[in-house]
């Protein structure tokens, strides 16, 4: 093979690839398309299966007109054989066999009615069916694709060194270090507070039992109760009146 039949069956070969790739990336779109098609196809098969159906229609008439007839002519022949009218008999026998004819060629158009539009009424039911599980099909692909954008989106945004998601993660480090340090410093200034009005040093004192702590109720009560006894006692002491 010579060096330009090579280059030829390459530059083949890339618009070849490059026509799957944009048959690829436009795939959902034509899908879409393709089924838009097929609805209009279903569409017109409806509009004629109807157009059929009322044709088999008109042929049912029809049939039931001969037959009505064919027993009306068959009552006028019979009743010409009874009054022995044998000429009248056998013209009436001729309409009869016309009839007959017409009503067999008209029962055959029917026949071939009702088996055309039985099968046409079962190739739009698949149709319809096969339409519809496309839809559904194309709805499943268009969710996954979109799922799938989403996570390349947030692939390319927060992958790398400098991306965007250890950024935004060194940021709130430095929140949360910096609300760390007000707090110590604050828990400080109001250590160095009390400090300053002793607190600390009663705390202390508190803790190591060595004072009481704040006055409860029951020490209160109690209190009041032992200043009450000396008092009740002077009293007693005292005699009564005469």
């Amino acid at each position: 093979m010579g060096f330009f039949s090579k280059l030829f069956t390459a530059f083949r070969g890339a618009a070849t690839e490059a026509g799957e790739a944009m048959v690829d990336t436009q795939a959902l779109r034509i899908l879409d398309q393709e089924v838009r098609d097929s609805k209009r196809s279903l569409d017109a098969a409806k509009e004629n299966l109807a157009k059929v159906i009322a044709q088999q229609m008109g042929v049912e008439r029809e049939v039931k007109r001969l037959r009505k007839t064919l027993e009306e002519y068959e009552g006028y022949a019979l009743q010409a054989l009874d009054k022995g009218d044998e000429a009248l008999a056998t013209e009436l026998a001729e309409k009869v066999a016309e009839i007959e004819n017409e009503l067999e060629v008209q029962q055959s158009v029917l026949d071939s009615y009702k088996n055309n539009v039985s099968t046409l009424k079962q190739t739009v039911r698949k149709t319809e069916t096969s339409i519809k599980a496309m839809e559904r099909e194309i709805n499943v692909v268009k969710t996954s694709a979109k799922v799938q954008e989403a996570n390349e989106a947030i692939s390319s945004r927060f992958s790398g060194t400098d991306s965007s998601l250890k950024t935004a993660t060194a940021s709130l480090e430095r929140i949360k270090k910096r609300q760390q340090e007000k707090a110590d410093q604050m828990t400080a200034a109001m250590n160095m507070h009390k400090e300053d009005l002793g607190d600390n040093l009663q705390d202390k004192l508190r803790d190591a039992g060595i004072v009481n702590a704040n006055s409860s109720t029951n020490s209160v009560l109690e209190r009041l109760k032992a200043k009450r006894k000396p008092a009740a006692k002077a009293g007693s002491d005292t005699p009564p009146a005469a």
